[in-house]
C-alpha cells in the first residue's frame, strides 16, 4: 500500500497556497487539475486522468463540450446580466424550451443546485398555506434520511449527517425525516395535515449512490397524491441523463410536482439551477417575494438550452445505460473480496470498501490517482464512479483495468 505518494513541486506550491490562503471546509485529494476534455483531465504536471466524479454530476456531457463552449462564448461577448429588474431577450425564450422540454407550466431559475432546493421549499410552503390550507407557520417538509443537497442553513437542518449540521444549531423549524425506501413511514407521516411536502432524491448520490427498491418512486407519488402532499424531486445529481433516463424519476413513470435540477443543467460552464412546477403552485409567489441577482441571466440562459440540447442530440442517456450495464457487469467479474457492493444505475454507481483499515476507500483513491482515474470516496467505505456520460466501451474496459490493478494494494 501507498503509505505516501510522492508530489511534484508545482502541485506543491498550488496545495501549500490553497492550505495558507483558503478555507479548510474541503479535503480533497491532492490533485492539481488546469485542463479537461472529454472524459479526461489532465494536472498541473500534465499527467492524464480519467475523471469518475463529473464534478458530482455537473459534466455529465463531458468537459468543455465544444457546443456549449461555443454558446457560452458568443454570449459572453453579447450580454451576461441584467438582472431581474429588466428583461432580456433570452429568458422568456429559455423559459419556453426547459418547460417544454420537462412538461410543466413555469420554471423559476436560480444559480446553485442548494438555492433550487431553498426554492421549492419555499414554493412549498405557500402553497401549504396558500392551497392546502394549513394553518399560518404550521407547514411540514419531511425529508428522507441520508439526504444531502447543501450545506445551507436548511439543507443541514434536514441532515442526518453529523458533519453537516454538528455545531451550526439552532436549525430550521418544520423539517421531519423518515427513513429512505420506506413507504410505510412516509404514510404515517402523512397523516399529520400539516405536510406540505416531500422533498427526496430518487437515488441518494452523497449518501453513496443508495437505490430504492423498484416501486419506491411510483409509491411516493401515489402517496403523495392520496394525502394531498408535494412531491418534491431532487434531481440535481440523478437528473439530465445520469441514470439511463433524462430524469431518474423517469425510470418508475412518475412526475413531481416540483422538479429540481442544476449540475449538469449548465455542462459545468458556470452554476444553474432551476425549480420546475405547474400554475397552482408556481402562480403563489408574486413579485418581490424570491429571487437571485444571478437566477435566469442570459448566460445561463444561453448555456443551458445548449447543454440541454447536447445530452437529446447525443442521446446521452441511452449511452449510460448501455455502459452502466457494462461498468457493473466488468466490476463484478473482478470478483474483489474488498468490494462488499456494487451499486448503481446508469452511470451514477458506486462500491462498498470491506476492509479492516478504515482508510481503505481513500488510500484506493489515491492508488487510483497513480494509475491514472481520479474518483472520492463518500461515507468513509464508499467510493462514486460517474463518469461523463460520453465515456465509450474501450474507455469503460480501460478504467475497469486501473481499478482492478489499483484494487491490489489493499
Amino acid at each position: 500500500m501507498h503509505s505516501t505518494i510522492s508530489l511534484s513541486d508545482k502541485t506543491n506550491y498550488y496545495l501549500n497556497l490553497e492550505e495558507k490562503y483558503g478555507a479548510h471546509n474541503y479535503h480533497p485529494l491532492p490533485v492539481v487539475l488546469k485542463k479537461g476534455l472529454g472524459v479526461h483531465l489532465w494536472d498541473v504536471d500534465d499527467k492524464q486522468y480519467y475523471d469518475f466524479l463529473s464534478g458530482y454530476s455537473a459534466v455529465n456531457q463531458g468537459h468543455c463540450h465544444p457546443k456549449i463552449v461555443d454558446a457560452l462564448k458568443s454570449q459572453a461577448d453579447i450580454l451576461t446580466l441584467t438582472s431581474r429588474a429588466f428583461h432580456n431577450n433570452l429568458l422568456g425564450e429559455y423559459e419556453q424550451y426547459i418547460t417544454s422540454y420537462f412538461g410543466y407550466d413555469k420554471v423559476l431559475p436560480m444559480n446553485t443546485g442548494v438555492e433550487g432546493g431553498e426554492t421549492a421549499i419555499k414554493l412549498a410552503r405557500r402553497w401549504g398555506y396558500q392551497v392546502k390550507g394549513i394553518e399560518k407557520n404550521n407547514a411540514k417538509i419531511i425529508f428522507a434520511e441520508g439526504n444531502f443537497w447543501g450545506r445551507t442553513m436548511a439543507a443541514i437542518s434536514s441532515s442526518t449527517d453529523p458533519s453537516s449540521y454538528n455545531n451550526f444549531g439552532p436549525f430550521m423549524p418544520g423539517f421531519e425525516l423518515v427513513p429512505y425506501n420506506d413507504l410505510v413511514s412516509l404514510e404515517k407521516a402523512f397523516q399529520d395535515k400539516n405536510v406540505a411536502a416531500f422533498m427526496f432524491e430518487p437515488i441518494q448520490g452523497e449518501a453513496g449512490v443508495v437505490v430504492p427498491d423498484e416501486g419506491y418512486i411510483a409509491g411516493v407519488r401515489k402517496l403523495c397524491s392520496e394525502y394531498n402532499v408535494l412531491m418534491i424531486a431532487d434531481e440535481i445529481q440523478t437528473g439530465l441523463a445520469r441514470t439511463g433516463k433524462m430524469l431518474a424519476c423517469d425510470h418508475e413513470n412518475v412526475k413531481p410536482d416540483i422538479l429540481i435540477l442544476g449540475k449538469a443543467l449548465s455542462g459545468g460552464m458556470l452554476p444553474i439551477s432551476a425549480v420546475l412546477c405547474n400554475d397552482e403552485i408556481m402562480l403563489t409567489i408574486k413579485p418581490g417575494e424570491h429571487g437571485s441577482t444571478y437566477g435566469g441571466n442570459p448566460l445561463a440562459c444561453k448555456v443551458a438550452m445548449s447543454a440541454l440540447q447536447v445530452l437529446k442530440d447525443e442521446k446521452m442517456a441511452e449511452n449510460a445505460t448501455e455502459m452502466g450495464v457494462l461498468f457493473r457487469n466488468e466490476l463484478l467479474k473482478i470478483n474483489s473480496p474488498f468490494i462488499s457492493c456494487i451499486r448503481g444505475r446508469g452511470l451514477l454507481n458506486a462500491i462498498v470498501i470491506n476492509h479492516k483499515n478504515p482508510d481503505a476507500a481513500w488510500d484506493l483513491c489515491m492508488e487510483l490517482k497513480v494509475q491514472g482515474l481520479l474518483a472520492k470516496p463518500t461515507h468513509g467505505d464508499k467510493i462514486r464512479f460517474a463518469p461523463p456520460l460520453t465515456i465509450t466501451k474501450e474507455q469503460i474496459l480501460d478504467s475497469i483495468t486501473i481499478i482492478k490493478q489499483s484494487l491490489s494494494i489493499l
